[in-house]
């Protein structure tokens, strides 16, 4: 099968994504402190999340609010699934339908979580393919509220805020590298595919798209599939990392941050996402230090608490207003490096 010219440098700027992404992951694994190990591990989660956020939003041009639901179904899946049965007959007494009677291996666990997840992302899709616009992030914000719902309230499967404890710790830094790689390349495939192609364009003219014949409502659930059960993967990396969840982390909170790390960069690019993933992660822990006070060339400064919520909200606002498209646009990594 011969390649596009598109896709051959698709594969040009994963491989460079990829490169970078690797070598990161390697300085901080040799030469990082466990804290900047763990910061680190966090940004290639937030990364897989924003990675799988780009798929939809990215191509269908469309905003999505239940990211954060779906990364959530994925790891609570897997952890239901992986922590031994001892551990959830002490943690989960009272769980229905036998799930605390049961233990399966990481790989089994972690692929029935991405099935599971993407079962989920098709029968939520259904409708929110055949919305546009506002209706369709309504839609999508509506999900979160009722996937955090149950996690928070149905206590005898998820525990709520308190910790779901005892999920084998089988991931490390390495394993969340080589998984931002592969996904990288993965969703630059989707994107310079007839697929990808079709549904960018079908989103620039949806009525001239119908009329020709385009069925862009399935185009748009391919999409939302995918990256229902990339964000699955998110979870799955979050879970088998700590090794303890709780509902907490997947609602609001982190729905902004991701948003905003994907607005910053550009959604319109995967390089974007990466960029703006890592600049964001970055610019909060400085942030998150100022918070605190510190003391700078013998100043001290005071404790300005939430500023880093005021950080973010300002970052999508001044994106928006000054350069709606991100920092990167519609350029990708390889267009700075080869020539057009």
């Amino acid at each position: 099968m011969k390649l596009s010219r598109a896709m051959k440098r698709g594969f040009i700027g994963a491989a460079i994504l990829s490169v970078l992404l690797i070598t990161i992951g390697l300085i901080t694994s040799y030469f990082g402190s466990r804290y900047q190990v763990r910061l680190v591990y966090s940004t290639y989660v937030n990364l897989l999340v924003v990675l799988g956020l780009q798929v939809f939003m990215g191509n269908a041009r469309i905003t999505n609010l239940s990211h954060s639901a779906f990364m959530g179904i994925g790891a609570y899946t897997a952890a239901i699934c992986v922590t031994p049965q001892n551990i959830k007959a002490l943690s989960l007494p009272s769980a229905p339908w036998g799930l605390n009677a049961f233990s399966i291996d990481p790989i089994s666990s972690a692929l029935i979580a991405i099935a599971i997840t993407g079962a989920v992302a098709f029968l939520v899709g259904l409708l929110i393919v055949r919305l546009s616009g506002i209706g369709a992030t309504i839609v999508s914000l509506a999900f979160l509220v009722i996937i955090h719902t149950l996690f928070l309230y149905r206590t005898d499967i998820f525990k709520g805020n308190q910790a779901f404890f005892g999920i084998p710790q089988v991931f490390n830094l390495t394993s969340v590298v080589i998984l931002a790689a592969i996904i990288v390349f993965a969703v630059r495939i989707f994107r310079e595919s007839k697929v990808g192609v079709a549904l960018r364009a079908s989103a620039d003219d949806e009525i001239g798209a119908l009329s020709m014949g385009v069925n862009m409502y399935r185009l748009r659930l391919i999409a939302w599939v995918f990256s229902g059960m990339l964000l699955a993967v998110a979870g799955i990396a979050y879970a088998y990392f700590l090794g303890t969840i709780s509902a907490r982390p997947f609602y609001f909170n982190h729905v902004f941050l991701t948003l905003a790390m994907l607005i910053f960069g550009g959604m319109g690019t995967i390089t974007g996402a990466v960029l703006g993933t890592f600049l964001i992660s970055l610019g909060l822990e400085m942030v998150r230090w100022l918070e605190t006070g510190p003391n700078i060339l013998g100043v001290d400064l005071p404790e300005v608490l939430g500023l880093s919520g005021i950080a973010l909200g300002a970052v999508i606002v001044f994106t928006m207003a000054l350069r709606p498209r991100g920092i990167m646009g519609e350029t990708e990594i390889e267009d700075l490096v080869l020539k057009k």
